[in-house]
């Protein structure tokens, strides 16, 4: 499956999923202020379920986003602590008095939001398809089976990941964007289709493992 053709799967899913079944839209846009609730329901369609889950057993729902936020937060801990550093190092340098120590540290700190930016970005890589894996097998271990994720990213190709993932975002920084210039209705109809874009998302991010498991 192409990125094309992923993207045509992923929004025909979510419209499938949504229109016309406009209860199963309002829970799911209340549940984006509930978050939890929208990353246990993304998680099931995670799970490659055709067509898409229903919204409910919102217990399990809760739990399942408590456990993808969980994993979510394992996996930045070290970008963090590079980000905290370079901030640190930043402020040194800002407040400092000495200014040789002062350009220092200011370089340093750049230094390190690079490092920042770039270690984010490769866990990112990890975590994408560490979610999956919990998704399939409903276990928080296999998110961080890092020998089999990366099995799995080269089977997909690294290059081709890589690039299947940029452009998802900009296809939805693009609508974001456009929706985001335009005052409050923009703002309210964001709101509204965020269920959409989530499942949007999960269903791409799904296509990608299973080309990764052939």
């Amino acid at each position: 499956m192409g990125i094309g053709d992923n993207l045509s799967d992923s929004f025909g899913y979510a419209q499938e999923a949504l229109v016309g079944k406009w209860m199963r839209w309002i829970v799911l846009i209340i549940s984006t202020i509930i978050f939890p609730l929208i990353y246990g329901y993304t998680l099931r369609v995670m799970k490659g379920i055709n067509p898409a889950p229903e919204a409910e057993n919102f217990l399990d729902l809760f739990i399942d986003g408590i456990k993808m936020i969980v994993i979510s937060f394992v996996y930045m801990i070290i970008p963090f602590i590079i980000f905290f550093a370079s901030a640190g190092a930043a402020v040194i340098g800002l407040i400092g008095k000495n200014d040789s120590i002062s350009l220092g540290m200011l370089g340093a700190a750049a230094g390190g939001m690079l490092i920042f930016i770039i270690v984010a970005f490769i866990f990112g890589l990890f975590a994408t398809i560490g979610m999956i894996r919990f998704a399939r097998t409903d276990s928080m271990g296999e998110a961080f089976n890092i020998s089999e994720i990366m099995a799995i990213i080269a089977r997909i190709g690294w290059l081709n990941y890589i690039l299947a993932l940029i452009v998802l975002w900009i296809v939805l920084c693009v609508i974001q964007v456009i929706l985001s210039v335009i005052p409050i209705i923009g703002w309210v109809i964001l709101f509204i289709i965020s269920p959409f874009l989530a499942i949007v998302s999960s269903r791409y991010f799904s296509n990608l493992y299973d080309l990764g498991t052939v």
